[in-house]
């Protein structure tokens, strides 16, 4: 249940096409619903927009697939980050609907309709190389199962910066920016001295091994000396693009 589903209850109980005990029925659905091995969250999609998300890893398949098939009951999209080809094939299998598996971000995606649009302006996801795409894949579905306009801009490390410059247009047409990157983490120290909008930056754990998986990146965007960055745990492509998301939103006035 989400918002306008609340509204639309709220509504015909005000109108007297239901009942207050129909009413009541249905809300006992916002209730966890608790599976043993997990406890799921329904009323999430109420208070933040949009439904729990299943962390695959460390979970069996059996267990994603039955998290799974309770989410999709309820709601109309339904996201499953770090999942292998193995674990997806077997969701696929045993679920009812058609997913979307990209290998690369290792997440699926579920949508039982068109996702509405629901943000302001665009996201653009960018890495520093190709070893950071499973990162950046990652927020970038994120971003688009979150009901963004999505755009991605890949491998403009700085050490071609010309390949930063010669986008320079997509980048200021974005309202909400993420970079992706590893090594010593520089891009977004870059990409937030050229334009007037959130940066939001993505450590990864690619690197020789002075970047100690990952720290040297972190530690570096954390001492970026752009105003507008900031900074998410490495390898968090998800939560970077929740937080976009969060900025892009749409507000009711």
């Amino acid at each position: 249940m989400n918002r306008e589903r609340l509204n639309e209850i709220l509504e015909q109980v005000q109108t007297c096409k239901l009942t207050v005990e129909q009413a009541s029925l249905l809300f006992q659905k916002l209730e966890t619903e608790e599976l043993g091995f997990a406890s799921i969250d329904h009323h999430r999609a109420l208070r933040l927009g949009f439904p729990e998300v299943i962390y695959g890893q460390g979970k069996t398949a059996d267990q994603i697939v039955s998290i799974f098939e309770r989410l999709k009951d309820r709601h109309d999209t339904v996201l499953i980050t770090r999942v292998d080809a193995q674990k997806a094939q077997y969701v696929a299998d045993r679920s009812t609907g058609s997913i979307d598996y990209n290998p690369i971000a290792g997440t699926i995606l579920y949508s039982r309709k068109e996702i509405p649009l629901s943000g302001r302006g665009s996201i653009l996801v960018m890495a520093a190389g190709t070893s950071d795409l499973p990162v950046a894949e990652e927020a970038r579905v994120t971003a688009l199962a979150l009901g963004n306009k999505t755009d991605s801009l890949y491998d403009v490390g700085i050490a071609g910066i010309h390949r930063v410059l010669a986008h320079i247009d997509l980048i200021n047409s974005s309202s909400v920016i993420i970079v992706v990157a590893g090594m010593e983490g520089a891009l977004p120290s870059v990409v937030g001295g050229l334009v007037d909008r959130p940066v939001i930056a993505v450590p990864t754990s690619v690197g020789y091994g002075a970047s100690f998986g990952g720290i040297a990146a972190l530690l570096g965007m954390l001492n970026s000396c752009a105003p507008g960055v900031v900074v998410v745990n490495i390898d968090n492509g998800f939560g970077a693009a929740y937080a976009a998301s969060a900025i892009n939103r749409k507000r009711d006035s």
